[in-house]
């Protein structure tokens, strides 16, 4: 009798974002914890041009070393380039460094683990909807809608989902409304943190005091708009930052909600910035020490907020818990910090799930789920 073959992952990461290094990171740190026994894994990088190679399997090959992040490597020498057939059930990689490209078979289950624009927008998503394959995480709508944070506070609000004010700065309206939108900013009347609208790990992010300081303002636009023509403007809003981890259920019922985390920003930090939440001492507590009816409704609004969106798989959801006693949803992600050290997991363990049993449950949860519109 013929062995049964393993269920063969293909591990997607690096890509054309900002948030190139923090998806090595993750991938190097998902590959460690896989079962060998069960998957064999295709690990697949994405490098900054664009171009795919067949990657390094090692994981420390994508470990951050004294403060170094790694990166794909994209040099000939060292790695094979892939090209994709974009055939519906046709073997999915072909290596095309010969003049004979040679096939590398079916790949049952991709699991994407791109952050930001190019692979966690949709971008890649509908890719793999044209392709006929099964992949982990949302699809290209709701990855999609929770990459752009004005889209997605405004299906929050339509959900009566609470949201903190802001402003959402196009590309035109900067360019010939900028009066116009400097004013509905400053009438925000509080600090305010400029944002990429499509950005993440807290990349290109500013705080501004005083809305009404236009000069300040238009600055911080314009370091956003490095990463993004899109821009989002948020009214700080006083209270503690806390996080909750959402998985899809297995059986198909209600997403099942983690306990919630709270952030503690490390000392001499104004905000959770990159370099504070991954450079520095700042730290989690699990569960958030608050009130029992506190935790029921923040794990309830995230399972609210990631039906809302149409999530699937996995998502983590950031809030504000004011001092007014308010709880206003701020963010969603699709595809959160993946490490050991990343909140999502860690949030996880403590609600009973472990690392390598997470990584498990979302690529069994993948395999379940049929090609095609759903």
């Amino acid at each position: 009798m013929a062995e049964q073959r393993k269920i063969r992952v293909a591990v997607v990461f690096g890509g054309r974002s900002s948030e190139h290094e923090i998806s090595c990171v993750t991938a190097g740190s998902v590959m460690s914890v896989i079962d060998t026994e069960r998957y064999e894994v295709v690990p697949i990088g994405i490098g900054r041009s664009g171009t795919w190679v067949l990657a390094s399997a090692d994981p420390q090959q994508l470990a951050l070393t004294d403060g170094t992040l790694p990166e794909v490597v994209e040099d000939a020498a060292h790695t094979s380039a892939l090209a994709l057939p974009f055939a519906a059930g046709s073997d999915l990689l072909i290596l095309r460094d010969n003049d004979i490209p040679e096939t590398l078979g079916q790949v049952d289950v991709i699991l994407p683990l791109l952050h930001g624009p190019f692979g966690e927008d949709g971008t890649i998503q509908g890719l793999f909807e044209m392709m006929g394959a099964r992949y982990a995480g949302a699809g290209v709508f709701a990855s999609a809608a929770a990459m752009d944070k004005v889209f997605m506070k405004v299906l929050l609000a339509g959900q009566g989902i609470k949201v903190g004010p802001y402003v959402a700065v196009t590309d035109r309206a900067w360019r010939r409304e900028r009066k116009r939108v400097l004013d509905d900013i400053a009438d925000l009347g509080a600090a305010v943190f400029v944002k990429p609208a499509r950005a993440g790990s807290s990349i290109g992010i500013t705080k501004v005091d005083d809305p009404g300081d236009a000069e300040a303002v238009s600055a911080a636009i314009e370091t956003a708009r490095e990463h993004d023509p899109k821009v989002i403007v948020e009214a700080g809003i006083a209270g503690r930052e806390i996080e909750c981890g959402v998985l899809e259920s297995l059986d198909g019922g209600t997403p099942e909600v983690s306990l919630p985390a709270e952030i503690h920003v490390a000392d001499g930090f104004d905000f959770y910035d990159f370099h504070a939440k991954y450079l520095s001492t700042s730290s989690l507590t699990i569960p958030a020490p608050l009130p029992a009816d506190t935790v029921d409704e923040l794990r309830r609004l995230a399972g609210e907020a990631f039906d809302a969106v149409g999530c699937e798989g996995l998502a983590r959801v950031d809030f504000f818990y004011g001092d007014d006693g308010e709880i206003y949803v701020n963010e969603i992600n699709t595809l959160p910090g993946f490490t050991p050290s990343s909140a999502f997991p860690q949030m996880w363990a403590a609600t009973g799930l472990d690392y390598a049993a997470l990584v498990d449950r979302l690529i069994r949860t993948a395999l379940e789920r049929g090609t095609g519109l759903r």
